[in-house]
C-alpha cells in the first residue's frame, strides 16, 4: 500500500533534522522499501507505488547519505540497479552493467545537468553542449547480443550486472532482427533497448485475458515484462511485444562519433528506433522537446513517462563516465503524473503490516493513463481533513505508473447534498483493538501487535531478519506458509516446528511440502536450533517494538545488561513517577516518546505472555563488556554546555566505545559530568548532589583521549 511508506513517522522529518539514530533507522527502512518496491517492479512486475513516490525514497536515501557519509550501508540502494534476477531463468553476466538514469523533475534540474557537463569537462559556462533528447519508453530493459551479425543471445536487465537469458522469447518479438544487415556491423555488438507493448494491443490482450477469464494486466509496462517472462517461447509468441533499439553496450569496434550518427547505424542494421528524438544544441531546444512530446504523449501509439537527455558526443560519454548507478552524460526528464476525474463511493480502512490504519477511497473505475484504477490512498485521517474529502464527492485522482493512485483535490463545486465528513475508526478493523494515535504523529495504529493478523507475519519477518535472531533459510514466503497454515503465530512457534513435525502434528509433515524435501528441512532445523542462543541487544531488536531499531537495542542492552534488570525495569516504569521511568527516559538518546512507546509495550499482556513462551526455549546472553579496562566503563556520564574540540555526538560516542552509559539527565547515580561553558542547570545538580564535575580537558586526560 502506498500510503503507508509515507506516513512513517521518520518520513516527516526533513533530513537536515534527523538525528543520527534516525538517520540509521530511516537507510533501514530505505533500503528495506527500496528492496521491495525494486523486487515489486523488476522481478513480479507489479509495481505498488508510482514512480515519483519511488523516485522520492531514493532522493531521500541519497541526501541522508550525502549528509551522513559514515551510515552507507552495504545494502544500500545507492549501491545497486533494479533488482536480483528471477527464478526460472538462466543467468546472464552483462560485459558491461546496464545502468539506470539519474532524474530530472523540472526545467531547472535539467540546467544543473548542463552545468555538471560543463564543469567536469572544464568547459566555460556557455560552451555548447549537444544532447539527444529522446523519449523515455515505458517498458522493460533488454540487451540483445549479436556475433558476426547474428543474434545469440537475448537477456533483461536484472540488477544491472546480471540478468535473465530470454533468447527463445525475444527471438519471437517484434523489431527484433535475428540477422543484422548492411555496412559495418562490427563482429561482436551488444545492443540495449526497451521491450514495449502497443497501448492498442495492450487493451486488445486484456479483452482477450477477460474472454478467457483469466487475470488483467494493469497497464501497458506490465502485460510487456510478465510476457517476455513466459517460460514458454509460445505464450510469448501469441503476445504483440516489440522491441526499440537505441543503445549499445559492449562493441568490438567503434560504432561513430556521436549519439546521433549512432542511432542511424543502429536503423540502418535493422531495429526500430524510439522516436521522435531529436538532437538539440542548446537547453531551450531539449526542454521544448520535452514539451512537445508531453503535450504529444496521449497520441502516441506506446506509452512514455519522460524524455531522457544524453551527451552527443561519444568521446564525452566516454570522459564523463558514471557515478554510483547512474552515467553522468544522461538525465531522464520525468513527466508530471497524470490525473483524471471520477467518483468517490466510499472510504475502507486497510491496516498495514505495521499495524498502521491507512484510508482507502474506493473509486468508479476511471482510465487514467491506460490504467483502469477504482482505488486510491488517502494517505492519513489529517489528510482526509485537510482535503475535505467526503464518500460522494467527485475528486481529481493522480497517477505516474502506480497501480493504487491518489487523490489530489476535491471538485467542490460538483458535492452532492448531504455529503457527511468521515470519520475515521478508533478501532483496528481486523481485530478490534484500540487504534491509537501519538502525539506527534499524522498515523493511528493498532495496538494488537501479534494478536492482529496484518501485523503478525511483518512481525515474524522482523524477527528472523538479520539483524535480529537472523534464521537462514526463513524469509516472507516460508514466514506467509507456515502463518497461513496455521503453525507459526507467534515467535516461540518457530522453536517449536521441528517437535511438532516430528510428533505428527504438521500434517503432511514439512519433507512432504511442495519445494521442501529432506535435506531443506533438516537445514532449516538446523538453522532454528544455532538461533537458541541470543545476545540481549539482538534479541529486544527482534521484539519489533517502534522506534526501537539497531541503536535503541544496543543503548538499552547497555544500560541494563541482562534481560532480567531490564524486563524487571520496565514493570517498574509503568508507574511514570517511578526512578525506573524516569531512568529510561534519561538514557541519552532515548527520551519520553520512546520511553512510552517500550513502556506500553512491555505492559501489554499478550507481549508479556509472549516474550516468556520465547524465553523457555531460547537463552539470552547478557550484554558483553566493552573495553572494560577503561576508567569509565559502567559509569555513568553527562555531558552539559559546549564541548570545544569535538562535538557533543562525537563525545558521548567516545563515551559509549569506552562501555560508559551517557544519560541526558543528572541523578544520584551519575558518575561524572562533564561541563563546558554555559554549562547550566545541570552543573548546578551535580554540585547539589556532590557529583563529579570534569572539564573537558580533565575529561579527555581521564579516557586517555587527546
Amino acid at each position: 500500500m502506498s500510503g503507508e511508506n509515507t506516513t512513517d513517522p521518520l518520513a516527516g522529518i526533513d533530513v537536515g533534522a534527523l538525528t543520527e539514530e534516525q538517520a540509521v533507522a530511516e537507510l533501514e527502512r530505505l533500503a528495506r522499501e527500496i528492496a521491495e518496491h525494486d523486487r515489486d517492479y523488476h522481478q513480479l512486475d507489479a509495481p505498488t507505488i508510482s514512480d515519483a513516490e519511488y523516485d522520492a525514497l531514493r532522493r531521500r536515501n541519497r541526501a541522508i547519505e550525502t549528509r551522513l557519509p559514515g551510515l552507507v550501508r552495504d545494502d544500500s540502494p545507492s549501491r545497486r540497479i533494479g533488482a536480483a534476477p528471477a527464478q526460472g531463468f538462466r543467468k546472464v553476466r552483462h560485459a558491461q552493467p546496464m545502468l539506470s538514469l539519474d532524474n530530472a523533475f523540472d526545467d531547472e534540474e535539467v540546467a544543473g545537468f548542463y552545468g555538471r557537463i560543463r564543469r567536469f569537462l572544464g568547459l566555460d559556462g556557455d560552451a555548447a553542449v549537444d544532447v539527444v533528447a529522446e523519449p523515455k519508453i515505458d517498458g522493460l530493459s533488454a540487451a540483445l547480443l549479436y556475433e558476426d551479425g547474428e543474434l545469440v543471445r537475448g537477456a533483461t536487465r536484472g540488477d544491472g550486472a546480471t540478468g535473465e537469458d530470454v533468447t527463445n522469447n525475444l527471438c519471437v518479438t517484434g523489431d527484433v532482427p535475428r540477422r543484422l544487415s548492411g555496412r559495418g556491423i562490427p563482429k561482436r555488438l551488444e545492443v540495449r533497448g526497451e521491450v514495449y507493448m502497443r497501448r492498442e494491443d495492450f487493451l486488445a490482450l486484456n479483452r482477450a485475458q477477460e474472454n478467457a477469464e483469466r487475470q488483467v494486466f494493469a497497464n501497458p509496462r506490465n502485460a510487456a515484462a510478465g510476457s517476455l517472462r513466459q517460460l514458454d517461447p509460445a505464450i510469448t509468441e501469441t503476445r504483440p511485444i516489440r522491441f526499440f533499439g537505441y543503445a549499445w553496450g559492449e562493441a568490438s569496434d567503434p560504432i561513430a562519433d556521436t549519439l546521433w550518427e549512432a542511432r542511424q547505424r543502429l536503423e540502418e542494421w535493422g531495429f526500430t528506433l524510439n522516436e521522435p528524438a531529436r538532437r538539440c544544441k542548446v537547453l531551450e531546444a531539449a526542454l521544448d522537446h520535452y514539451r512537445n512530446l508531453e503535450e504529444a504523449r496521449a497520441t502516441l501509439p506506446f506509452d512514455i513517462d519522460g524524455v531522457v537527455y544524453k551527451v552527443d558526443r561519444l568521446d564525452w560519454q566516454n570522459r564523463l563516465g558514471t557515478v554510483s548507478r547512474s552515467p553522468r552524460w544522461a538525465v531522464a526528464h520525468k513527466f508530471p503524473a497524470e490525473k483524471a476525474r471520477t467518483v468517490l463511493k466510499s472510504i475502507g480502512i486497510q491496516v498495514g503490516r505495521t499495524g498502521m490504519l491507512t484510508p482507502v477511497a474506493r473509486l468508479e473505475p476511471v482510465t487514467v493513463g491506460g490504467v483502469v484504477v477504482s482505488n486510491a490512498t488517502l494517505h492519513n485521517e489529517d489528510e482526509i481533513e485537510r482535503k475535505d474529502v467526503r464518500p460522494g464527492d467527485t475528486v481529481v485522482v493522480q497517477r505516474a505508473g502506480d497501480v493504487i493512485p491518489q487523490i489530489v483535490t476535491v471538485v467542490r463545486e460538483r458535492r452532492p447534498k448531504g455529503a457527511k465528513p468521515f470519520v475515521f475508526p478508533d478501532v483496528c478493523p481486523e481485530c478490534g483493538s484500540a487504534a491509537v494515535r501519538e502525539e506527534d504523529e499524522v498515523a493511528r495504529r493498532c495496538t494488537g501487535g501479534l494478536i492482529c493478523p496484518a501485523q503478525a507475519v511483518e512481525r515474524l519477518r522482523h524477527f528472523v531478519g538479520r539483524n535480529a535472531f537472523d534464521i537462514e533459510g526463513i524469509g516472507e514466503k516460508q514466514i506467509l506458509a507456515f502463518w497461513g497454515k496455521g503453525l507459526v503465530k507467534e515467535p516461540a512457534d518457530l522453536f517449536t516446528l521441528e517437535s511438532r513435525d516430528g510428533d505428527g502434528e504438521i500434517d503432511p509433515p514439512l519433507c512432504d511440502w511442495e519445494g521442501w524435501g529432506e535435506t531443506s528441512v533438516h537445514n532449516l532445523f538446523a538453522a532454528i536450533d544455532r538461533r537458541r542462543d541470543i545476545g540481549i541487544e539482538r534479541f529486544l531488536y527482534a521484539l519489533g517494538i517502534r522506534h526501537v531499531g539497531q541503536a535503541t537495542a544496543r543503548l538499552l542492552s547497555r544500560r541494563y545488561e541482562t534481560l532480567d534488570r531490564f524486563l524487571e525495569a520496565m514493570a517498574e516504569a509503568r508507574d511514570r513517577d517511578s526512578e525506573a521511568y524516569r531512568g529510561l527516559v534519561d538514557v541519552d538518546g532515548i527520551g519520553r516518546k520512546v520511553a512510552e512507546v517500550i513502556v506500553e509495550f512491555f505492559a501489554e499482556p499478550h507481549n508479556g505472555r509472549a516474550i516468556g513462551d520465547l524465553r523457555d526455549r531460547v537463552r539470552v546472553r547478557d550484554a558483553e563488556p566493552v573495553e572494560s579496562g577503561s576508567e569509565i566503563a559502567g559509569k555513568t556520564v553527562v555531558f552539559t554546555g559546549t564541548l570545544e574540540t569535538v562535538t557533543r555526538a562525537e563525545a558521548k560516542a567516545r563515551a559509549e566505545a569506552l562501555g560508559a552509559k551517557v544519560s541526558g539527565s543528572v541523578g544520584a547515580k551519575t558518575d561524572y559530568v562533564v561541563a563546558g561553558p554555559g554549562a547550566g542547570s545541570k552543573l548546578k545538580k551535580a554540585q547539589e548532589l556532590d557529583v563529579t564535575v570534569l572539564s573537558e580537558a580533565e575529561w579527555f586526560a581521564l579516557i586517555g583521549a587527546p
